[in-house]
């Protein structure tokens, strides 16, 4: 079972929510975000779900009025998986046989709330009335505490006893119990100094004391409660699905926060440890984060992807779909832009503008990652210090040949663009011939070329028009202490900027694409275009056109 799309309406904090576009084959879905950005409110929906589908719990007002956002609203939900369709409402979710597509073990959920600190139970039997494979001692909604821990505990320790008495192999119990959780370990926490951590034996609560689950590590022996943190996680987790794995073979896995207390390379290996050996094949799991190590693992593996909640205004209709991995901007989730360039210190690091960072990314340019940024100023600001190790690349919008002499000059970390913007390179002649021989398809690029001064030509007064006043919105030289006037006036409403303007003008007036393409959008403009049609930037962003091209501007 799996889900490619997800639709809420006015449930908890989404007036309306629409997740889509996950891939078919995906095992793990990966949601990042800051603290209440939306997350786990997704998961109270599986837990919605699985709560009707379960029959276990009262549905009455006080059940509605947890869930829904606007009370007077009528609440849905849709779930679109490999071979169904699911829709839900507040009304029909009542009514079980409506979701007849959807069994008992459809769903399986873990709190943020779920740690023991230490063991409690000193006999057998304090489950009261515990049926693990009904899963009837979750905890019914995401903001309660998940007590699961010592119920598989106990779980698991009648089934060693039950193996012992019935066939006397203890041989068994080591290879079903004791081996699987000891390699989890070592794959998670993959100590290479001989201090591996180890389970060694689990002995039931009896005569008054609490379970004896007992780890070794180097020479030491110790019980779980001596445990640290992030190792209780770990060992809860693998506990926990290991007693009530057999009965979720066909789930929706969704567990929320499960990188609490850990670093980040044992945040990878743990998610990668769950992905790849624990959760069985027809299943997905659904996770939420805004760690590095989980973010990181998601971004390599390829059956996974990354929905992204971050700054996002709730209270108006929300489409999301898979980021892009390849996208540096899925990182500031886990680690400010401020704080990337030291983490990613061997490493060229450029700001680029908004989502300019995906074309880029595709150049594949060694030992470089592209970070975004919100616009020009903004990368701008970021390397405008000369001592700064890290650089920026804006679009050229309407600056002049000498305006951009100046500029690098006095700011050499900051690189711009030859044409107008990056999409002049995506659509520009060249890379579409690169595209289109790739592809074996024809294309004219006399055609093209004549299509473009044409367009160029219908819009060029209107330009024109604007070019003095948009040039006051760049940044360049407005710093109090610069010395020189004609720099300070070069981008305010004074005669040097009306001097550089017009030289703008001139580019517009060529019919030379090599040069109308400088001060010309093809962003904005030329968009209907037979050529530029049915073609993704980012395929644009592949050819050897503009990979070669870029790889010139940025070594150069």
């Amino acid at each position: 079972m799996k889900i490619k799309a997800l639709y809420l309406k006015n449930f908890k904090r989404f007036s309306e929510l629409n997740i889509e576009d996950i891939p078919v084959d995906n095992k793990l879905v990966l949601l990042i975000g800051s603290n209440g950005s939306g997350k786990s409110s997704v998961f109270d929906a599986f837990g919605y779900i699985d709560n009707i589908i379960k029959c276990d719990v009262n549905v009455n007002q006080e059940f509605y009025k947890y869930y829904k956002k606007n009370a007077n609203e009528q609440m849905s939900i849709k779930l679109c998986m490999n071979d169904s369709e699911i829709i839900l409402t507040d009304k029909l979710l009542t009514t079980p046989n409506n979701i007849k597509d959807l069994n008992t073990n459809s769903f399986y959920g873990r709190t943020s709330f779920r740690q023991i600190s230490k063991l409690t139970r000193i006999s057998l039997g304090q489950g009261d009335s515990l049926e693990i494979q009904k899963d009837n001692d979750r905890p019914k909604s995401f903001i309660e505490r998940d007590i699961r821990f010592e119920n598989d505990v106990e779980k698991i320790t009648a089934e060693i006893l039950k193996d012992f008495f019935r066939n006397n192999e203890n041989n068994k119990i080591k290879e079903t119990i004791i081996d699987p959780i000891n390699k989890a370990l070592h794959n998670v926490f993959n100590h290479k100094n001989g201090t591996s951590l180890q389970l060694i034996e689990i002995i039931p609560p009896l005569e008054g004391k609490v379970a004896q689950i007992t780890f070794k590590k180097g020479k030491s022996e110790f019980h779980y409660n001596l445990l640290s943190a992030g190792e209780k996680e770990v060992i809860n987790l693998f506990i926990n699905l290991l007693s009530r794995r057999e009965y979720y073979q066909d789930t929706i896995y969704f567990l929320d926060e499960i990188d609490l207390h850990l670093n980040t390379s044992i945040q990878f290996n743990l998610l990668k440890e769950l992905c790849e050996n624990w959760i069985p094949e027809n299943s997905q799991i659904w996770t939420a984060s805004h760690s590095l190590g989980f973010i990181e693992y998601a971004r390599q593996t390829q059956n996974a992807c990354i929905i992204d909640f971050d700054d996002l205004d709730f209270d108006v209709p929300r489409t999301l779909r898979p980021v892009p991995k390849e996208n540096a901007e899925i990182y500031e989730i886990a680690v400010s832009k401020e704080f990337l360039p030291s983490i990613f210190q061997h490493l060229n690091v450029y700001f680029v503008e908004n989502k300019d960072s995906v074309h880029y990314a595709q150049i594949n340019l060694p030992h470089t990652i592209f970070i975004p940024e919100t616009n020009r100023n903004g990368v701008y600001h970021k390397v405008k210090e000369k001592n700064l190790e890290y650089k920026g690349i804006v679009d050229r919008d309407f600056l002049s040949d000498d305006d951009i002499e100046k500029i690098q000059e006095n700011y050499p970390n900051l690189k711009i663009l030859k044409f107008y913007s990056i999409e002049n390179y995506l659509y520009h002649p060249e890379n579409l011939h690169s595209f289109y021989e790739e592809k074996g398809r024809k294309y004219n690029s006399d055609a093209y070329i004549l299509g473009l001064v044409k367009a160029k030509n219908i819009v060029i007064n209107d330009i024109i028009t604007s070019i003095e006043l948009k040039r006051t919105e760049y940044p360049y030289f407005k710093e109090p202490d610069w010395n020189d006037k004609k720099l300070q006036e070069r981008f305010k409403n004074k005669e040097e900027n009306s001097i550089q303007s017009r030289i703008v003008f001139e580019y517009l007036k060529s019919d030379d694409y090599a040069i109308f393409l400088k001060s010309f959008s093809l962003k904005k403009y030329a968009t209907d275009m037979p050529e530029r049609q049915n073609i993704s930037k980012t395929e644009l962003s592949k050819t050897p056109w503009f990979i070669k091209t870029f790889k010139n501007i940025l070594t150069n």
